[in-house]
């Protein structure tokens, strides 16, 4: 599948900045982000991209900064290459679980090793949110539990809760490369408990979970809140991220109306993950 790449040069460009744009992106459709000294790199599916959504994320009046963009093609034959090079190098998070591609040959043994294609999608552990979610995986005793993995992307949070003796995990996003990418992922690491679904939060039925993951957007999880605590065992437990330390008292105030308990959260570069159990 081929992107676009747009690249972003912002005067005057500083982190708070450089947050907001990456907000307004992730928004209009943009999956995935990068960043230099000197830019801030977007990708999007070529067959999203339009010249309708760069007039909506054209230098606003309302913004404090403005900005020049260069658009690219990334053939997607290309794309493993430019994430060697450039990109995804070996994570290691909390000194207890490695995130590599399958092209790494340098990298220090681990507790949990987990092994992902690199695509255009979160979830190779660069992103924050995504460090901040395994972050957290890392704490728990998964063994004998049921977990839900909302908008899996490339699998990895379902992964290690499989590494970590989940019993049971199902995978969902609503992008259909995102759950191909989950499936290869899934096989790389040698791991046979996790189902894969295509669709949203409209997918939970009749099934209990003892803990979700979901690592999405502000208002994706506002809006599915509900469903995710209908969903929940007693004493179950949300993890969620893709929002900013500004937004978390939006959500708290949302998931204790819905009956949750607010247990605590991880900071990182103003980016959060939190917890909550329902009691």
């Amino acid at each position: 599948m081929e992107y676009k790449k747009v690249s972003f040069k912002i005067e005057p460009d500083s982190e708070i900045n450089r947050e907001i744009l990456i907000a307004e992106l992730a928004e209009s459709g943009f999956e995935s982000f990068t960043e230099t000294e000197e830019k801030v790199e977007a990708f999007i599916q070529s067959g999203m991209f339009s010249d309708d959504l760069i007039a909506q994320i054209s230098p606003s009046p309302y913004h404090s900064f403005s900005y020049t963009y260069i658009i690219e093609n990334i053939p997607d034959q290309n794309w493993n290459e430019i994430w060697e090079k450039n990109y995804f190098k070996p994570l290691l998070i909390k000194d207890e679980c490695l995130i590599r591609a399958p092209f790494h040959t340098e990298y220090p043994s681990t507790r949990y090793e987990i092994v992902i294609e690199p695509r255009m999608a979160f979830g190779t552990g660069n992103h924050e949110t995504t460090y901040l979610m395994i972050s957290e995986i890392l704490e728990l005793n998964l063994r004998g539990k049921k977990v839900l993995d909302m908008g899996c992307g490339t699998g990895v949070l379902g992964i290690l809760a499989s590494m970590k003796g989940a019993k049971e995990i199902k995978a969902i996003d609503i992008d259909e490369n995102a759950c191909n990418i989950t499936l290869e992922n899934i096989k790389y690491n040698h791991i046979s408990n996790i189902e894969v679904k295509l669709g949203g939060a409209d997918l939970l039925g009749n099934e209990n979970y003892d803990y979700i993951f979901a690592n999405i957007q502000r208002n994706i999880l506002l809006q599915d809140l509900p469903l995710y605590v209908r969903a929940l065992n007693n004493e179950g437990i949300v993890i969620m991220s893709g929002f900013y330390l500004s937004d978390l008292e939006t959500l708290k105030l949302k998931a204790e109306s819905l009956g949750m308990h607010f247990i605590n959260h991880k900071e990182k570069n103003n980016w959060v993950a939190a917890t909550f159990i329902l009691k």
